[in-house]
């Protein structure tokens, strides 16, 4: 049997875009069940199938930077449970230091049994819930100084048995969360997700047989595995190193490096983040299983073609973080804020990638390092708490201009829908859009910053940012230029007072934030790029004029809606000029 599936590439493919669909189908029924913005909107939540012995096999369309964690929490869960699981079970955790990555994501796992009597396969889902308690609401703060200030830290255990629902655990969840509707709602969701693949699974199962099902997902994770290390053998051999900087913690005011060093060794990668700042007191340190994914999803870029898309490709790839780091903290480091962290050293990896493949990699997004959340009660003494991650646009790419606008490139978040906010929060968003002249010149321009504005309705309230690229902006490639700075300012046509990056402060009926997200940055020679092309910016009203003339030496007519070509040539000659030694 097994020497027909290593011959048989059709069924191979059949099971492939089988599992992809089950996956895209759980996560689907989890955005139609779910009760918070975070989830049903944002899509911050992903599922994925795990084999037997619990190998990733497949994942859905939603976060690589969740999905490369799951094989740490997968084992965990499998380990203590050796032996204790039965059909009916179905778990949770969020404990960072036992497989999770922090305390708002809850990994929830479901052993799939055939005939009740064989365990032949898990079904997972990891959702970032609304609030898990401590002192910031949205959990999401990078005022904690350990982990105990953050929120309730839940162990591998049992949710469900054979039974029905361990109630002691949906009483705990329930008395530690300030939204617990809206928690216990999404976390029921994420149970149907993996009931749904459950169902699935096994009707997959019944079609091809258990023996002949687990013969070919080795051999689909073998695939992934032997295309990952084509893709690498194909780079250059050695060692390209590149660091980015964090603004601060938001307790210490001092940048934090992240360094990292990526060495090609034939069919090998390694990525080294020795040097990188130690463990910070701010809530930002990134746990291992969360650098490890934000590895995995930035080198997937590379591979290239379709893959199967398990943990097969993370085979080839050895990742190396010193214990005591802020990219591989020990107990009892903060790490509720580590989403920044993730997305910036993401960012430092795509810097080291493209020194390998520079005709491949584009210059810097703007990533997601832009949290924002509002917490309280309203007059009737009601909790309320809204979250969100803000994203922003993509560098300059190597062929084409950077996306203005958009997810970060590992991950597949959405916007929350204004009017959705508008009804369900006592917020009013006065302003969203596009950021004129923020995108870093270059032969391929930087997506452009984008600002959002909240008015705030209810009496008093919490207003926690997450936020940074003020100090250290995203960096373009190839002679393109930065992006520009990010910024936070409370009532920008009152007072007007400028916050920091990282903060939690209390605001009032009637206050309003503005958050300016950063620009991306450029990539190549702005004063190689198409002329027409500026114009085209400038009549979009994405560039003004004065910038135009200043960084691209374009010289523009409004009133004609044309570029002046003889005094362009003028212009850029004497930039050139000036730029030479």
């Amino acid at each position: 049997m097994a020497t027909r599936e290593l011959s048989d590439p059709i069924l191979h493919e059949l099971i492939k875009n089988a599992l992809d669909t089950i996956v895209d189908e759980m996560a689907i029924a989890l955005v139609r069940t779910a009760y918070s913005n975070n989830l049903k909107n944002a899509m911050d939540m992903s599922c994925a199938l795990c084999d037997a012995e619990g190998r990733l096999i497949a994942q859905g369309l939603t976060l690589p930077l969740h999905l490369g964690s799951i094989p740490d929490a997968m084992a965990r869960v499998r380990q203590k449970f050796a032996g204790r699981t039965h059909p009916g079970d179905v778990f949770i955790l969020n404990d960072p230091y036992e497989g999770g990555t922090h305390l708002p994501d809850f990994y929830i796992f479901k052993p799939i049994f055939l005939e009740g009597a064989l365990v032949v396969g898990w079904s997972a889902s990891l959702g970032h819930q609304l609030d898990v308690g401590g002192k910031t609401p949205g959990g999401n703060g990078c005022d904690a100084t350990e982990i105990f200030q953050e929120g309730l830290r839940i162990p591998a255990v049992k949710l469900y048995t054979a039974e029905g629902p361990v109630e002691a655990v949906f009483e705990l969840i329930d008395r530690n969360v300030r939204v617990p509707r809206q928690v216990l709602g999404d976390v029921r969701s994420q149970v149907a997700a993996c009931l749904t693949g459950e169902r699935a699974y096994l009707k997959l199962i019944a079609q091809h047989g258990a023996e002949r099902f687990q013969s070919c997902t080795t051999m689909l994770l073998a695939q992934a595995e032997r295309l990952a290390r084509t893709a690498i053998s194909k780079m250059p051999d050695g060692r390209y190193e590149f660091t980015d900087w964090i603004d601060d913690d938001g307790i210490d005011p001092d940048p934090i490096p992240l360094k990292v060093a990526l060495t090609v060794d034939g069919d090998r990668m390694i990525a080294d983040f020795t040097g990188s700042a130690p463990q910070v007191r701010g809530g930002i340190n990134s746990p291992l299983p969360f650098t490890k994914s934000a590895v995995y999803a930035t080198v997937r870029h590379l591979i290239g073609g379709d893959p199967p898309n398990n943990e097969g490709y993370f085979r080839p790839i050895e990742v190396i973080a010193p214990p005591g780091t802020i990219v591989n903290p020990v107990m009892p480091a903060a790490v509720a804020a580590r989403g920044l962290t993730g997305f910036r050293l993401a960012n430092a990896l795509f810097g080291a990638l493209a020194q390998i493949a520079p005709d491949r990699v584009f210059a810097c997004e703007v990533g997601g390092d832009t949290g924002v959340s509002f917490g309280g009660y309203d007059r009737e003494r009601r909790p309320f708490v809204f979250l969100e991650f803000l994203f922003g646009s993509w560098g300059g790419r190597p062929a084409k201009d950077g996306v203005d606008a958009c997810s970060s490139s590992v991950v597949n978040f959405s916007n929350n829908p204004i009017e959705v906010i508008e009804s369900e929060y006592p917020l009013r968003i006065e302003r969203y859009g596009y950021v004129p002249d923020s995108g870093g010149a270059g032969k391929h321009r930087g997506g452009l910053a984008v600002v959002r504005q909240y008015r705030f309705l209810e009496a008093t309230g919490t207003l926690q940012l997450r936020t940074d690229r003020r100090r250290f902006l995203p960096y373009g490639l190839a002679g393109g230029r930065e992006g520009t700075p990010s910024d936070n300012i409370l009532n920008p046509d009152g007072d007007r007072r400028q916050l920091p990056t990282k903060c939690t402060l209390e605001i009032r009926e009637g206050d309003v934030f503005r958050h300016l997200l950063a620009g991306a940055g450029g990539w190549g020679d702005p004063l190689t790029r198409d002329p027409e092309l500026v114009l085209k910016d400038v009549l979009e009203e994405k560039l003004t004029a004065g910038y135009a003339r200043r960084e691209y030496g374009v010289a523009i007519d409004l009133a004609g809606r044309k570029v002046l070509a003889e005094e362009t040539t003028k212009l850029r000659a004497g930039k050139a000029g000036a730029a030479r030694p």
